[in-house]
């Protein structure tokens, strides 16, 4: 996108090969004078215009880079007592259309023995130890000497004006500059109203993508509010210029290594903000969910924005301001006003960043990047500009993927309401308080913190979180603590054994998968058979907590579970960081975020009707709504057992990916601050009893457990009995046998553009979490808004 001067080699050559007299040879180097024939200086009519009025001859040259508008260009720079201002030079050096310098403070600044060069030298060496492009004088030029361009904050006016060469430009001065004023002073103007001078001719022309494709020097953004967080890279490599002091690189001191996460950490925490906002990778980092790299444009903005496909300087550098101001500050809505305040850079082409960095707000904002969580929108100020207003949607449950796709929507400005079957919001969130804490009866842990969503709303709502230990005894009978050299061991064991099914698994084809029950005892057999080793009562007691462990994770029986894909989101890059408890409950989120939303409770839905222009939608009681979009969030089990009739009819594509998946159910009993938690055939095992069998059989095994102990009989309890919620019937997700992780990516597509999905069971990468019925919600509310 950014070209050089080599274009105009062309047409030198070809004038020179005529011999009607002689000519200037000029190199296309940026950093090269023209070069002068001995003698006197000539005239070349290609670049000059001679007028003739009244017998005086009056002198100008164009600007010799190809396209360029410039008729009769002026300096910029007056670094040169001889500058040529708006006269004749022997040739101009252009940085865009309406910016450049003549020739004159050229030689003052690249000669040696110029009064300009030692500032220029010192600037180079600067340049060249912090950042990896090349410090040509243009590059000077466009970081030390072109003027600053700022807006006039005034809403009746926002007319832009170049400021004079000397006054440095900040973002606190950028957000209070008016007409007339000067940096901290006020200038005086014979108009009564500086703001009703014209604005400069040059600024209509920036937005035309000619002047784009004729910027010699991408902008390199000074101050940037992303530099703590990108402190090992080149600064010019994203976005950022390296003659800055907070652009002074790492790797200087650290040779050949890295800044590591740790490292970034302790930058970010000294700087105020939360050591789980980590939005950039690392250089050689790798698997943080919700990371992008600082450095390259991913697969969807190369999509949206095709322009940046040949120079991603000017995006890379206002995507990263725009996420580092989000992670800076989430509690507050981030404007377009608020990122152009803190583009500092010089030149024209700040008024095209101030531009182009509203389009990105607005894409990154639809993305759910910023602008998301629980934060508080103005309804009369939506996050997203009026085209995409003209839609209406009904969302169907309003668990967290639901209240996430309506809260987005209704920040952009559309239209939405939830339509809820039961008497209550939150879904499979749903903490009880009755024992004098929260207690969840569904989710209650956050499963690697760093730029989890959860976190993020955490934050915004001023909630604790507790961090869990790595800790983890295992209490045999008699309330003795297994010895942990039998831990550890067993634990190498059953590791090993996962190992060894993942080997197995690389080259089979999905019709070729087994239960992973059934593989894990295959392998423990052949490993007992070959070795001779045998596992001792209490070593077999201790492998059978970590596979009910592993039934826990997967919510059922391993003998359902696929030996194939059982964990198959480990692919993706997922949440590191702390695993903590929400000691506040997940209800505190569910809450506000279903706060100003239009919600209907006691609303079950029974049919969807989508054959018409708008779509049907039929509820228990016989209500009739209509919509342009509806928004499908009922659990897996809801969709398996029909409990929505859809017209047309599901694809057999998705009626086969919907019945691949498992429903796995986990139940958890509540004794003061002690929990139970019954999965796999356990499950089963309780399933027809009643609240009262339940506790008598975890009291007998509790004084089992301490049989030198008095174990209390509990004041209060309960049981969540999930699996008989007619409106749940389960706890999250699994792979069955012969299944695989693209159903959830066929159940998440949608019907004709017009019925969606979402849930934690449409999230291949994050299944069976909050975090990914979240981010599923905010995910199609991205795809509706952008129809």
């Amino acid at each position: 996108m950014y070209y050089s001067d080599t274009d105009s080699l062309s047409g030198i050559s070809g004038r020179m090969r005529t011999k009607k007299r002689p000519a200037i040879l000029e190199t296309a180097m940026d950093n090269n004078p023209p070069l002068r024939s001995s003698g006197r200086q000539v005239k070349r009519k290609t670049f000059e215009t001679e007028e003739e009025e009244d017998g005086c001859e009056k002198k100008y040259r164009k600007c010799e880079k190809a396209g360029c508008t410039a008729t009769h260009p002026v300096c910029f720079a007056s670094a040169s007592e001889r500058c040529a201002k708006n006269g004749y030079t022997s040739r101009w050096y252009h940085l865009s259309c309406g910016e450049h310098f003549c020739n004159e403070c050229f030689d003052h600044c690249y000669r040696s023995h110029k009064d300009g060069y030692e500032k220029y030298a010192t600037w180079k060496r600067i340049w060249t130890s912090n950042g990896k492009t090349e410090p040509s004088l243009k590059a000077f030029m466009s970081d030390q000497l072109v003027p600053f361009w700022v807006q006039c904050s005034k809403p009746n006016c926002a007319k832009w004006r170049q400021l004079t060469r000397d006054i440095q430009m900040t973002a606190s001065s950028a957000k209070t500059y008016r007409c007339g004023m000067k940096t901290h002073t006020t200038v005086k103007s014979e108009n009564t109203d500086p703001c009703s001078l014209s604005e400069d001719l040059r600024v209509g022309e920036v937005e035309d993508n000619k002047w784009y494709s004729m910027l010699i020097v991408p902008p390199l953004l000074k101050d940037s509010p992303a530099a703590p967080f990108l402190g090992a890279y080149y600064p010019d490599c994203v976005g950022m210029s390296p003659s800055c002091v907070n652009t002074n690189r790492f790797h200087n001191e650290y040779s050949s290594m890295k800044m590591n996460s740790s490292e970034q950490n302790k930058t970010i925490q000294s700087s105020g903000m939360s050591p789980y906002f980590q939005p950039f990778y690392q250089p050689n980092e790798c698997g943080k969910a919700l990371c992008v790299r600082p450095d390259v444009m991913e697969l969807d903005e190369l999509y949206e924005f095709p322009e940046y496909s040949r120079d991603p300087t000017m995006y890379l550098a206002l995507r990263n301001l725009i996420l580092a101001l989000w992670n800076i500050n989430c509690t507050e809505v981030l404007t377009p006003q608020k990122c152009a305040n803190h583009i500092v850079v010089r030149g024209l082409v700040r008024i095209r960043c101030v531009i182009e960095v509203e389009k990105i707000l607005y894409f990154v904002t639809r993305k759910g990047l910023v602008n998301t969580g629980v934060l508080t929108v103005n309804p009369d100020r939506p996050l997203l500009p009026s085209c995409y207003h003209k839609k209406n949607v009904i969302v169907i449950g309003a668990g967290a993927a639901g209240l996430a796709a309506a809260r987005q929507l209704r920040n952009f400005g559309i239209k939405v309401m939830v339509l809820e079957a039961r008497d209550r919001i939150g879904g499979r969130v749903w903490d009880d308080y009755s024992l004098g804490v929260t207690v969840g009866k569904g989710a209650q842990i956050v499963n690697g913190c760093i730029n989890n969503p959860i976190a993020l709303m955490c934050e915004q709502l001023g909630n604790k979180m507790h961090k869990l230990g790595d800790r983890c005894d295992l209490i045999e009978e008699g309330g003795r603590v297994v010895d942990p050299t039998i831990d550890k061991s067993i634990d190498f064991h059953f590791n090993a054994m996962l190992d060894v099914v993942a080997d197995w698994r690389k080259d089979k084809k999905q019709f070729q998968d087994v239960p992973l029950g059934e593989k894990i005892e295959e392998i423990y057999k052949a490993f007992s058979q070959e070795s001779g080793v045998q596992f001792s009562d209490l070593e077999v007691k201790v492998l059978q907590f970590h596979l009910g462990n592993l039934e826990y994770a997967c919510g059922s029986n391993l003998q359902q579970v696929s030996a194939r894909s059982w964990d198959h989101n480990e692919f993706f890059a997922q949440f590191a960081g702390d695993h903590t408890l929400f000691t506040s409950g997940y209800s505190s989120i569910i809450s506000k975020l279903g706060d100003a939303l239009d919600i209907r409770l006691n609303m079950p839905v029974v049919s969807i009707n989508y054959s018409g222009d708008d779509i049907c939608i039929g509820t228990a009681n016989g209500t009739l709504w209509m919509t342009q979009k509806v928004l499908v969030t009922v659990p897996l089990t809801l969709l398996q057992k029909n409990t929505i009739q859809f017209y047309p009819h599901l694809s057999e594509r998705k009626i086969k990916a919907i019945n691949s998946l498992g429903q796995g159910v986990i139940e958890k009993g509540k004794h003061c601050v002690l929990m139970s938690v019954i999965s796999g055939d356990a499950v089963a095992v309780i399933r027809d009893m009643t609240e009262q069998q339940v506790i008598e059989l975890c009291m007998k095994v509790l004084k089992e457990l301490f049989k030198e102990q008095e174990v209390p009989d509990p004041v209060r309890y309960f049981v969540t009995q999930w699996n008989k919620d007619p409106w749940t019937q389960m706890a999250y997700s699994f792979i069955k046998a012969g299944g695989s992780g693209e159903a959830y990516d066929i159940i998440a597509e949608d019907i004709q553009g017009k019925v969606f999905f979402a849930g934690e069971a449409t999230n291949r990468h994050f299944p069976q979490t909050v975090t990914g019925a979240y981010l599923s919600g905010v995910r199609e509310a991205s795809k509706i808004a952008a129809l």
